[in-house]
Formats: C-alpha cells, sequence, structure tokens
C-alpha cells in the first residue's frame, strides 16, 4: 500500500521550485500525493519569511495538524509532520518548542536530507545548517507534464537589504554551474517544457562555471541565457528576481538581439524616496532606477516592466510616500505588488524605533495599490483590439476554456480545444476582466 503525502507551499516561485524537488525525491519511496492532509501519512510545510503574516499562518497550521496526528495515533497509525523553508532556518528551535509534535524541520540548504531521516529512526529534529555540499547533487531527474517550467540557477544573496532575511536564511550568493543547468532544461525539453523561468533570489547578479573541452570559464546572466537558446524545444526564456543595481548593459543588449528572452523584467523598487532606499540599505536612488528602465525601453520598446513595493517602513515620511507615488507615474509599471512592512526577527530594521502608525501605513498601501492597479489596467487595455502572442498551457475553468500567458506574462484566456497545449499562437484581444485578458485565435 502506498504512503501517502501532502506538501503546502508558502511564498515565492523558489519555495514552488523546492517543493518539486521534494516531491522527486520522495516519488522512489513511494510516496503518492494527496490533497488532503488528514488523509496523509507524511505532511511538509514549506515556509516562508518575508512577511509575518506567513509565518503565523504555518503554526496555525500546525496547531491542526497535530489534532491529525493525534486522531491517526489513536487508530494506530501515524502522522509525520516535517517543516522545510526559511522559517525553519530562522525559527528552527521555536518551533520544535511551540509544537513537539512537529518530526523535522529542515532548512532550504538541508531538504534533500529529507529520504535519509524518513528512512531512520532517533533522528535529530533539527536541521538548518548550512552544509557544504550542494543539495542540487542529491535530486534525481525532475518528472513534469507541465509546459512552463521554474529552474533555480542561483540562491542566497550578498546585498543585506535591511529589511531581508534571505542572506540569513538562504545563506551566500551560490550559483549552480551552467552545465548541470543546461543538463537540467535539456531534460525539461525532452518532456514538453516550452517555457523556463530561472529562478534565484538575486537572480541578475548568477555567475556561475562553465565547462568546455577541459577548460573552465565564469558566464554571467546574459551568457547563460544565450546557452539555453540553442537547446531544442526551448521557446520562451525569463528571469526572477533581479536587483537593480546589477541589470548590466549587457543583459539589456541580450533583451535586444534574442528574441526567445522575453520583454519583461520584474525589477522591485520598494520605495521612490532615496532616503528611505538609503535606510533600506538597496544601493541604488530613484534616478538609478528610471535609468535603468529608460535603457531597456530604448532597445525594445514593447517591454513591460513590474515591481515591489513596500510602504510604512520606519520613518518613512508623506514626503518620502510622495516620492514613491511620483515614481509610479515616470513609470508605467504593467504589474506591482505593494506591501506594508513587516519587521523580521534579526534584519536592522526590526530595530529601528520610528515605527509609522498602522493607520498611516494601511491608507498609504491602499493609495498606492489602487495607483498600481490602474496602471496594470492601462496597460492590459492597451492590448484590446491587437494581438498578443500566447504559449498555452492548460485548462481554464470553463468548458472548452483554456489558459495561456503572453510575452508580458498576462494570463489569456480562449476557447479551443486540448491541440493547442504547448502551442504559441497569436491571440487577438477582445476585453479584459479584472487581471486576466480574453481572445481569440
Amino acid at each position: 500500500m502506498s504512503m501517502l503525502y501532502h506538501i503546502k507551499t508558502y511564498g515565492c516561485q523558489m519555495n514552488h521550485y523546492d517543493s518539486e524537488r521534494i516531491e522527486d525525491l520522495l516519488a522512489p519511496l513511494g510516496y503518492k500525493k494527496s490533497d488532503r492532509p488528514e488523509d496523509s501519512d507524511l505532511v511538509i510545510l514549506n515556509t516562508c519569511h518575508i512577511r509575518e503574516k506567513a509565518s503565523e499562518k504555518m503554526y496555525s497550521d500546525l496547531g491542526r495538524l497535530s489534532k491529525y496526528k493525534e486522531n491517526k495515533i489513536k487508530i494506530g497509525s501515524d502522522l509525520k509532520i516535517v517543516v522545510t523553508g526559511c522559517v525553519a532556518q530562522a525559527e528552527g528551535e521555536q518551533i520544535i518548542k511551540r509544537n513537539r509534535d512537529v518530526d523535522f524541520v529542515l532548512g532550504p540548504q538541508s531538504y534533500h536530507k529529507i529520504t535519509e531521516l524518513l528512512n531512520k529512526k532517533n533522528q535529530e529534529k533539527l536541521h538548518n545548517f548550512f552544509p557544504k555540499e550542494s543539495k542540487f547533487d542529491y535530486f534525481p531527474k525532475t518528472e513534469t507534464k507541465n509546459i512552463s517550467a521554474f529552474v533555480t540557477i542561483q540562491e542566497g544573496c550578498d546585498k543585506f537589504c535591511s529589511f531581508c532575511v534571505v542572506p540569513y536564511t538562504r545563506g551566500p550568493e551560490f550559483s549552480r554551474t551552467v552545465n548541470e543547468i543546461v543538463y537540467e532544461i535539456k531534460h525539461l525539453s525532452n518532456q514538453g517544457v516550452r517555457e523556463v523561468t530561472l529562478l534565484g533570489q538575486n537572480v541578475s547578479d548568477y555567475k556561475g562555471m562553465y565547462q568546455k573541452d577541459g577548460k573552465l570559464e565564469k558566464l554571467d546572466l546574459s551568457k547563460l541565457i544565450d546557452k539555453i537558446s540553442d537547446i531544442d524545444g526551448i521557446n520562451r526564456i525569463r528571469y526572477i528576481t533581479s536587483h537593480p543595481s546589477d541589470i548590466s548593459s549587457k543583459l539589456i543588449h541580450e533583451h535586444k538581439t534574442n528574441m526567445k528572452l522575453m520583454p519583461y523584467l520584474h525589477l522591485p523598487i520598494q520605495s521612490g524616496s532615496d532616503r528611505i532606499l538609503k535606510k533600506m540599505n538597496r544601493g541604488y536612488t530613484q534616478k538609478n532606477y528610471v535609468d535603468i528602465v529608460t535603457k531597456i525601453k530604448e532597445v525594445r520598446k514593447d517591454f513591460a516592466v513590474t515591481s515591489d513595493f513596500i510602504v510604512g517602513f520606519p520613518g518613512e515620511t508623506d514626503d518620502d510616500f510622495l516620492q514613491t507615488l511620483n515614481l509610479t507615474d515616470k513609470v508605467d509599471f504593467a504589474a506591482s505588488y505593494s506591501f506594508k512592512y513587516s519587521p523580521r526577527p534579526g534584519t536592522p530594521s526590526s530595530l529601528l524605533k520610528d515605527e509609522v502608525p498602522e493607520s498611516v501605513s494601511n491608507k498609504r498601501l491602499q493609495i498606492l495599490q489602487k495607483k498600481l492597479d490602474e496602471s496594470q489596467k492601462k496597460f492590459n487595455n492597451s492590448f484590446v483590439g491587437k494581438k498578443l502572442s500566447v504559449l498555452f498551457e492548460k485548462r481554464g475553468k470553463k468548458s472548452n476554456q483554456f489558459v495561456g500567458r503572453s510575452q508580458y506574462l498576462q494570463p489569456v484566456h480562449v476557447n479551443s480545444d486540448e491541440s493547442i497545449i504547448g502551442k504559441i499562437l497569436d491571440i487577438k484581444i477582445n476585453k479584459v476582466e479584472a487581471f486576466s485578458l480574453h481572445g481569440e485565435i
């Protein structure tokens, strides 16, 4: 009888990639995936530590899992509970103290040990150190039926933004070798993947070794993308997330010359105020950021830029917030995410005392998000009556409806049949609903 597992993923795309790799590790052990944690023999919470609510949600889920475990034990069975991800790294000891039913806590660089731990008894519960070996060496070949896939190429960050936990939870910057990335993407292409998104906490600072004919050289992101472009079957390439300080002229030029590289860039700015950017230790000014966007749109006029914003950072004044709003007038963002500042334990900004009142942060968030939503609607509406190139990935929620992504990452719906999955088609856009587009072939 197969063992059942359930995995819940919080947070970023890299966590989703990690969850898929955990699934690859469990498959040879005979585990089958379940949508019902209460029926499972193993439940994994792959956690995010970027915002406080994600951490709180995890502890709430653990309380519910403890009840399931208690019920399983009553009938002579068991439920193993495993916590992985960034909360596991940052709060491992606290997790074990707060919930004794947790069997293992594995940091982001240690989750490849899960098979070893499940096969042995009386193991230590906490594994949140940074091992010398690379976890990527332990993964089996990825099996997928998806048309689009994420591939982690870089982890960790050396920027030490004052609000960010990534350097402490993911560790220093580490780039996988070009050869192993190309090998993984070739395997994905052979399974029908047509689009890859290259992942990294600071992906634009990728520096990976490349071996050919016995010689080693270090390649940057633009050169890696160039190598990936030569893989048969890969039609589209994206990358996320970038830091403005690392957008090089070579990377911008790659967008000009490489038509497989999508005209889309997610480039978090966080604030439009130079004073706040300095307190955040971001390493650039508003002008630097606008100059980068201008250069990109000079090489490709059809370019779409999205961003992240934090409001209510300690010490943010009305004038600082006004400068953020002014930035959104200078840059026509295709879409963006905005969040209230959330202090994370252990970060420099968590020690700052000049907190912005909750009511002020809430009001600023509403104002900013309204502007960003309007900008996104303007961008989407600009395509009504025009054509977009769409890669179709899956069925939609309605009968005969299929969903794909435009070159700008917008979801596009059409009525058709299964034959369009995996194809890139020109779609005439007829209307925009909420934040998705609808059209016809």
